[in-house]
């Protein structure tokens, strides 16, 4: 019996990592590149598919007629670069009706607008030929705990997620989960507490997840540990793969950048589990640092891929059967060393 073939991983970001570098503390410090040429730089950097938000396609105010034509061009863009639509997502935390939460808001009109937008980011979707549909939970949640009701905002989340898959029978809704900022605390903040809401859903086998490793970390959470938990429920259908220094605000750093190991671990979580074997994408979500130059600022992608891929070829040339030998009598001094070793390549 032959060996499995190895994975052959196809890679994501959006067009939001190639920016201009402003931040909550100053402004832009490179100029705005067109979307086109963003475009252009997917097959350049070896990338396979494009992350988008429902506005990077179209302004979310445009009528549905103009969305359609709108929609229609930017996908012969991306298809006339060889590219496919991973994943998209309705962009709810910026418009000026979210500000006290978009499901969870105590107003209902503004909850209406939020279901409003989210069902026409299911519409977008299917003109994009995208079947994954990412809810980034960004302001449901408080400022203080007694604005709301903590399990009628839960159940509210659930309604939404309903409404999504009720909208399209084709459409697959994946929770990216956050424990803090824009808000100062989440309702849903783990992987855990997504997937507990997607068990909860009118479709559980249309509900799964989106994996952020900086998100994961800010939750004090090891991201390769979430990960493993989504892959045994067969739930994790996409990631963002970064690093973060630390308990800080979300710094989308470098894919093992900060800590190597952590890195490798991720890597070696979604190898060994099989992750891409069905076609999920390695979602880079990635900023360059405010002092790169323009015509440097694709470099934090190009190299966040190169990260994986060099991490990926650790791990495939570890000799599993002495892993297994130093696992199975417990010498975990011996295997943290060949681990070691591995990644400084002695």
């Amino acid at each position: 019996m032959s060996a499995a073939k190895p994975t052959v991983y196809r890679f994501s970001f959006g067009p939001w990592n190639i920016s201009t570098g402003a931040d909550p503390f100053g402004p832009p410090v490179r100029k705005e590149l067109e979307f086109a040429r963003k475009m252009r730089a997917y097959k350049e950097l070896g990338f396979d598919a494009v992350q988008f938000h429902d506005d990077d396609v179209v302004p979310a105010d445009w009528d549905w007629a103009a969305t359609v034509k709108g929609a229609a061009e930017v996908r012969k863009m991306i298809e006339g670069e060889g590219l496919f639509v991973e994943i998209i997502a309705p962009r709810l935390w910026e418009d000026a009706r979210t500000i006290d939460g978009a499901f969870t808001s105590n107003s209902p009109a503004e909850r209406k607008y939020a279901l409003d937008r989210s069902r026409r980011c299911v519409d977008l979707a299917r003109e994009m030929n995208c079947r994954n549909y990412v809810l980034w939970l960004a302001r449901e949640g408080t400022y203080i705990r007694e604005a709301k009701d903590a399990r009628t905002a839960v159940g509210r989340i659930v309604d939404a997620w309903n409404a999504i898959l009720e909208h399209d029978k084709e459409i697959r809704v994946l929770g990216e989960a956050k424990p803090n900022e824009p808000m100062d605390q989440a309702y849903l903040p783990t992987v855990g507490h997504m997937i507990g809401v997607a068990y909860k859903t009118i479709d559980p086998a249309r509900s799964g997840v989106l994996i952020e490793s900086a998100h994961s970390i800010l939750a004090g959470l090891d991201p390769a540990d979430d990960m493993a938990f989504a892959l045994y429920h067969d739930k994790l259908w996409s990631v963002h793969l970064n690093d973060q220094n630390g308990l800080k605000y979300d710094q989308d750093k470098v894919f093992g950048s900060v800590d190597l190991r952590r890195a490798f671990n991720q890597v070696w979580t979604l190898e060994k589990s099989g992750y891409g074997q069905r076609g999920e994408c390695v979602g880079l979500d990635v900023k360059a640092m405010r002092t790169t130059t323009v015509e440097e600022s694709m470099f934090h992608l190009s190299h966040s891929k190169t990260l994986f891929l060099r991490l990926l070829d650790v791990v495939r040339g570890l000799d599993q059967k002495r892993v297994e030998e130093l696992q199975s009598k417990r010498q975990y001094e011996q295997l943290e060393m060949l681990i070691m070793n591995a990644l400084m390549g002695a």
